[in-house]
């Protein structure tokens, strides 16, 4: 499932719900993003999305990762609107029969959303604001998935 919404969300209460009932699942990894203050810099951070896009194109990823993972279950939450730092951007959780493809797909889950998922990141701060593009660093996190 996928969903974005523009309200707070508790992980801890996802996370719980998402584990409910799962006699055949041996493990679930989890990750939840927050915004980050920057020192100072960052007092709110924007994010946009194209409603109905932007989860067509995460449900491919996440097809992708079922397949290579042999995956039970996904759940990814995406704040969109103002966030403030402190709060939960992105909650994704993965069910598997077993660890390692759980941890794996929640990664590689995650390095897409970071890097390439359809969001428009704006950063304010008291220097005014700035878009946020990929760093350096996500863009080589998700290269690997692309060579294996």
């Amino acid at each position: 499932m996928i969903r974005l919404t523009d309200t707070a969300f508790d992980p801890g209460a996802l996370l719980g719900d998402f584990c409910r009932g799962r006699s055949e699942t041996g493990a679930v990894a989890s990750f939840v993003g927050l915004a980050r203050a920057e020192g100072g810099a960052a007092a709110v951070l924007e994010l946009d999305a194209y409603p109905g896009f932007t989860e067509a194109q995460i449900a491919q990823h996440v097809s992708a990762a079922k397949a290579r993972f042999e995956l039970q279950d996904v759940l990814i939450v995406h704040r969109t609107g103002a966030i403030t730092p402190g709060e939960s951007i992105v909650f994704v959780a993965t069910a598997a029969p077993h660890r390692r493809a759980a941890f794996e797909a929640c990664d590689f889950l995650m390095d897409y959303l970071k890097s390439r998922a359809p969001f428009w990141k704006k950063e304010t701060g008291p220097d005014g604001a700035r878009w946020i593009e990929p760093r350096p660093q996500d863009l080589t996190d998700i290269a690997r998935w692309e060579t294996t």
